[in-house]
């Protein structure tokens, strides 16, 4: 049998879903993943579709993991963009992308605050997380750690030709018969914090329906918008 799985919006841990999904935004969590491989047997085919800025690191590697770990054979597509954690489920199988896709990679980023040996704990932390994840495009692509590291380290934007020529994926979609265009990238994004879940959940509570463009409006007074992960 053949499986479909979408890596869409924003990548998210499980306790954050019911927020987006309340809001009609995309997002993507593990059990997502979950839900579709649980039922994948030996010799079924897996297509994974990927148009998402990112997200949370653990997510990225989470999802990394089962899809390396899955019994069927998992085919990666790269439709509209696969940045920062997302670029790392991109590199969990054979993996094509669209002439129009952008591929992301850079370091780890973390918005603590607190005195210099906080820094400096976190430095260390980012640097510990960053060789972690280099070795999903280490294993990928065949390119040193070093590498690696240096394209991550300069926040580095690959077009569909650049990603294969860094062996990064396995081929360029309709690459026999289109061109290759650019497109400008769409922002990363920030999780709510606790205060707006706490208010959104009232609001479900109370049964308060949310209209399209009212959801529209909230999400764009919730400023759902980027940070680097």
């Amino acid at each position: 049998m053949k499986y479909r799985i979408d890596i869409k919006g924003v990548m998210i841990p499980n306790d954050y879903k019911w927020y987006y999904d309340w809001f009609s935004a995309d997002s993507t969590a593990p059990k997502d993943v979950t839900d579709v491989l649980k039922n994948v047997q030996p010799g079924d085919e897996v297509e994974v579709m990927i148009n998402s800025p990112g997200g949370i690191i653990d997510v990225g590697s989470e999802i990394y993991t089962m899809l390396r770990q899955c019994a069927a054979d998992v085919k990666i597509y790269i439709t509209g963009q696969a940045c920062s954690a997302a670029s790392i489920v991109a590199m969990a199988g054979y993996c094509e992308m669209s002439p129009t896709a952008l591929m992301m990679v850079h370091c780890v980023s973390s918005g603590t605050e607190g005195n210099h040996s906080d820094m400096e704990h976190m430095a260390e932390t980012l640097r510990t997380a960053d060789n972690a994840l280099s070795t999903a495009y280490v294993a990928k692509s065949g390119m040193s750690q070093e590498e690696a590291l240096e394209m991550m380290e300069h926040e580095t934007w690959l077009t569909a030709d650049q990603a294969k020529e860094k062996k990064l994926i396995d081929k360029v979609m309709f690459e026999e018969k289109e061109t290759n265009l650019q497109l400008v990238a769409g922002p990363m994004f920030k999780l709510p914090d606790q205060t707006k879940m706490n208010a959104a959940r009232k609001m479900m509570e109370s049964g308060e329906e949310v209209p399209d463009k009212v959801a529209l409006q909230k999400l764009k007074l919730l400023k759902l918008k980027g940070e680097k992960r």
